[in-house]
């Protein structure tokens, strides 16, 4: 959901800035999704599918233990992990290992300059650039898009988010140029690692948009759980996804437990309810959005579950998440 305020909390979802960025323009190569993209998080060491009979020297006849099948379908697979490179006779293991580099790179830029206290602000870039995305049009979504949008009232204090993965990037450009898209996606995956969250892979190889995306496809505060969930169902995202991906919360300085701490502090404090309380700054906890889910019965369920058990919070939070960056992405060709 959408906070209009300047703090520096995390958020699901919830004119052209003067910030000092180079302008994309991109041909995107189709309207597409690809939604199931993975990145690996250690480097890969792919095998050598074999499809005839090898001599050695001693003149022994030896033969390559994985089948033709087995091999046809890692050879098939490897797009899918790596969507930067082509994939040709032998250059498929150069370019799984050129590809690896390059998310290690980002991850290692990124590392430097994402603290646990800059954390929540640079999660919260990742939901208002890819919380404008909406299925009917196929618009909007995790294009980088955000970097043109500063000035509007929703995204107050999400520049110097931006200025501090500006940094990182610089430094990754100096090699090879990556997306305002791609650094965004792995930039919120690091701040919730390095808060105590799940590790999360993003897929590398998203188009930036030279333009910024449409004013109000980011869902109100202000909503009643019923237009939470209509929000969400409009950008592909089930009630459940939708609880999970309000965890964010935990982050930053909205009264879920430690502001530095992604846990599941966020649901069980949401089943207390503070806010109903007369007592002094309880009152403040949490947005509109986040009183109105825990009066559903849907989301409730899903609420009680995290509450219950962090594990199950973490690996729900990270499929929501892949998801998330992944919506309305356009992505290089191979």
């Amino acid at each position: 959901m959408m906070s209009s305020s300047a703090t520096s909390s995390s958020s699901p979802f919830p004119s052209s800035s003067t910030f000092s960025s180079t302008k994309f323009k991109f041909k995107f190569p189709s309207l597409s999704q690809r939604s199931s993209l993975l990145t690996v998080e250690s480097r890969a060491k792919p095998s050598t599918a074999c499809y005839s009979t090898i001599h050695d020297t001693s003149g022994q006849n030896r033969h390559c233990s994985l089948s033709r099948r087995r091999g046809l379908a890692f050879t098939a697979t490897l797009p899918f992990l790596f969507p930067l490179h082509e994939f040709v006779g032998n250059g498929g293991a150069k370019a799984i290992e050129s590809g690896q580099s390059e998310y290690l790179r980002i991850k290692e830029e990124i590392s430097k300059v994402v603290t646990k206290g800059k954390a929540a602000g640079v999660l919260r870039l990742v939901f208002h650039d890819a919380g404008t995305f909406e299925m009917a049009e196929n618009s909007g979504g995790m294009n980088g898009s955000i970097v043109y949008e500063l000035e509007r009232p929703e995204n107050a204090g999400l520049k110097k988010s931006l200025k501090v993965l500006e940094k990182a990037k610089k430094e990754v450009d100096a090699i090879q140029l990556v997306s305002w898209a791609d650094m965004i996606a792995v930039g919120g995956a690091e701040a919730v690692s390095v808060c105590g969250g799940p590790k999360i892979p993003v897929a590398l190889g998203r188009l930036d948009s030279a333009e910024p995306d449409r004013e109000g496809k980011l869902p109100q505060e202000s909503l009643d759980a019923s237009g939470l969930k209509q929000s969400f169902q409009r950008k592909g995202f089930s009630a459940q996804e939708l609880v999970a991906l309000s965890g964010a919360h935990t982050l930053g300085g909205k009264g879920f437990g430690s502001p530095v701490a992604f846990d599941n502090s966020y649901f069980k404090i949401l089943l207390e309810k503070p806010w109903k309380s007369s007592a002094g700054m309880s009152s403040m906890i949490g947005l509109p959005s986040d009183h109105a889910i825990v009066e559903d019965d849907e989301c409730l369920r899903w609420i009680t579950k995290y509450a219950d058990n962090q594990n199950i919070f973490f690996e729900d939070f990270k499929n929501a998440y892949i998801k998330l960056v992944n919506s309305g992405a356009r992505w290089k060709s191979m």
